[in-house]
């Protein structure tokens, strides 16, 4: 995948140093974005050096390291440690990524890590995730039905039938597909981007669920839906190896059934 453009960060210029602690068996250097809503000064890269001995062999291991021992300022969203809450999100050697499943190992040269592109910064590496949320909610990401379910049972699925989830329902919201998607980056305020949209096909391929119609009517518009132009890069940067081009397409795919 070809590295993504980061025009707001292009001009960042470099900031502090931390050097290499003395007899470091095994040097690192990460350029690490950083900005403070709180003391007025322009984004900077800060550049650490770090011996890798010193902590464990993923990128977010090295950011733990550095913000205990070197730096407690340096702020980032983590949470589980293991590809599960996708709360580690970040660009990371120009790509969207999990910090906890990139090992350092994997990049050559000096590190670069900024914030996901193309959203506004709450602080250093945390983007502010109240617009992606909103339109999360948007979707109604919740099982719809006016049949009642059986009593004292679940409502049942066939394997077929569970299986159409599969590809979808592990999503984790990181939402390093939708900030890697140009069309996103330009009309993200109208277009619903990759990530929402699988959720919504998760929920428009359960046969348990019962207002198809109801969401297909909310996705029906020029922006909602169709700014998606298969460029693939959600499909290419997606951590948990889902295609959400893929979902699209079905959608879009539901709409000319319907309308034929």
């Amino acid at each position: 995948m070809a590295e993504l453009t980061l025009p707001e960060n292009s001009k960042v210029k470099a900031g502090k140093v931390h050097p290499a602690p003395e007899n470091a068996k095994s040097p690192k250097t990460f350029k690490i974005y950083r900005w403070s809503p709180d003391d007025g000064k322009n984004p900077s890269l800060d550049t650490y050096t770090i011996d890798q001995k010193n902590c464990g062999p993923m990128i977010l291991d090295a950011l733990i390291h550095i913000k205990n021992d070197i730096d407690g300022t340096l702020t980032f969203r983590r949470s589980c440690r293991e590809g599960i809450c996708g709360s580690c999100a970040m660009n990371i050697d120009g790509t969207n990524t999990l910090a906890c499943l990139k090992p350092m190992a994997e990049v050559t040269g000096d590190i670069k890590i900024y914030p996901l592109p193309h959203m506004p910064v709450v602080k250093d590496l945390v983007p502010d995730l109240k617009h992606v949320y909103a339109q999360y909610a948007s979707i109604k990401p919740w099982l719809q039905s006016e049949t009642p379910p059986p009593p004292d049972k679940e409502r049942k699925q066939s394997p077929d039938e569970r299986a159409k989830l599969d590809g979808a329902y592990e999503c984790i919201l990181c939402f390093c597909c939708s900030t890697s998607c140009p069309s996103y980056w330009w009309n993200g305020d109208r277009y619903l981007g990759p990530a929402i949209l699988l959720q919504a096909y998760r929920w428009l391929a359960d046969s348990r669920d019962e207002m198809a119609g109801e969401r297909l009517d909310n996705l029906e518009d020029p922006f909602r839906l169709y700014r998606c132009h298969t460029i693939m890069n959600c499909t290419r940067t997606c951590p948990k190896g889902l295609n959400p081009a893929e979902a699209i397409g079905k959608i879009k795919g539901m709409m000319a059934e319907r309308q034929g």
